[in-house]
């Protein structure tokens, strides 16, 4: 099949847009092979049916490279309890936060945990969205911890999106080990790691580095099993205050480090040194009514790649919609469209480790989305509208 009569956004390795006018998009089977203008069709492929789009924009199919869409129940009440001036440590310390989120999960069934998550991923679908990143960490002892992993993987099944899955055992320490979380990390976290992994349900491994979660050397000690079974690393950093886990995360040329409102030149310097994307979260940043947005500049300096992601759970960013965290990236955090547009494509695969996905290039899957509009940046512009023409998922509309 040929696409013809478009606006193809490639989104280029210097992440421009990369725009070719008038251009065509030739698909073979689930992968592109070719791109270029209209009038340039190689012979040997001109025969093809042909599929006028109109002069609508053509981008990579978009990815949402950090979501929690996978739990149990939702965490409205602390909505109101942080509108009524709590903190998000004041919660979490008072037994909400993600601890609740783990009770409501623990009391889920695989099958629930999926028809729950299902519509959260409908709404990326309907937005162009062709890969979703899915983590776990509201289970917190291993049976639901890999039930997690398990309905995530499930979700691949079930709807036309490739799913990559996060180990998030790191992410709080349960009421039943208050206080110790060394001991959690020995009794429960570590152990269904390597469960997780010798049942192939695991992609990457994640951690929370915070004052409520777990410290730089806690998180060393997990990452020291990751490399160890051949995973990849990523880290929610910096999102509170200046801990220091982006530097565990640099340290252990982790694919991103994520959220980063306390990141500093430092943290820049040790990212690009260590070729791992600033994952950025503006809907954790808008929920939680913080003031400090993450070092921008500074990954401009250092060429540090900046990805975007919704962060979706249930307590702090209960955002589905990639568009809208595009905009938000903008306004919220100084970014440019074309910064948004290569921060939920060809950044995002790279903050998953993809290389198949994220740009509109010969040999790429053929995941793409068709928009209603004539210019990349109406993307970003638009608040609440979503301009999806057509999705295209290995091949298939």
């Amino acid at each position: 099949m040929i696409l013809t009569n478009t606006t193809i956004a490639t989104v280029a390795p210097d992440g421009t847009y990369g725009l070719i006018a008038n251009g065509a998009v030739v698909l073979s089977g689930d992968r592109i092979a070719w791109v270029g203008a209209g009038d340039e069709i190689p012979a040997e492929m001109a025969d093809a049916p042909r599929t006028d789009l109109g002069g609508r924009l053509t981008t990579p199919g978009l990815i949402d490279c950090h979501t929690h869409v996978v739990h149990g129940g939702n965490r409205a009440r602390e909505f109101e309890m942080r509108l009524q001036g709590a903190s998000y440590e004041e919660i979490a310390r008072a037994g909400g936060g993600i601890v609740s989120t783990v009770s409501a999960t623990r009391a889920a069934s695989a099958d629930e945990l999926v028809a729950s998550a299902l519509p959260r991923v409908d709404a990326l679908i309907a937005e162009g969205v062709t890969h979703v990143e899915i983590k776990s960490g509201y289970g917190l002892d291993c049976d639901t911890e890999l039930m997690m992993l398990r309905a995530a993987r499930d979700i691949a099944n079930q709807r036309p999106i490739r799913v990559s899955t996060t180990f998030l055992g790191a992410h709080a320490v349960p009421k039943e080990f208050d206080g110790g979380a060394d001991a959690y990390l020995d009794e429960i976290c570590i152990p269904t790691l390597r469960a997780a992994h010798a049942e192939g349900l695991v992609d990457a491994v994640d951690g929370f580095c915070e004052g409520i979660a777990f410290t730089p050397e806690q998180i060393a000690r997990v990452f020291e099993v990751a490399r160890e079974l051949g995973l990849p690393v990523k880290l929610h950093a910096e999102q509170l205050s200046h801990l220091g886990g982006t530097q565990v995360a640099a340290r252990f040329g982790a694919l991103s480090a994520d959220h980063l409102e306390y990141a500093d030149e430092d943290d820049a310097r040790a990212l690009a040194a260590a070729g791992s994307v600033a994952v950025l979260l503006p809907g954790a940043f808008y929920t939680l009514h913080e003031t400090q947005a993450p070092p921008i500049d500074a990954f401009r300096r250092h060429s540090v790649p900046m990805a975007l992601a919704t962060d979706c759970n249930p307590g702090t960013s209960p955002l589905t919609s990639l568009l809208l965290t595009m905009n938000m990236g903008c306004t919220l955090f100084g970014l440019t469209p074309e910064e948004a547009l290569a921060g939920v494509t060809r950044h995002a695969a790279r903050a998953l480790g993809l290389t198949d996905c994220g740009t509109v290039t010969a040999g790429a899957r053929a995941d793409l989305a068709v928009w209603d509009v004539a210019h990349p940046a109406e993307l970003s512009y638009r608040i609440g509208f979503n301009p999806l023409y057509q999705r295209i998922f290995g091949g298939a509309a």
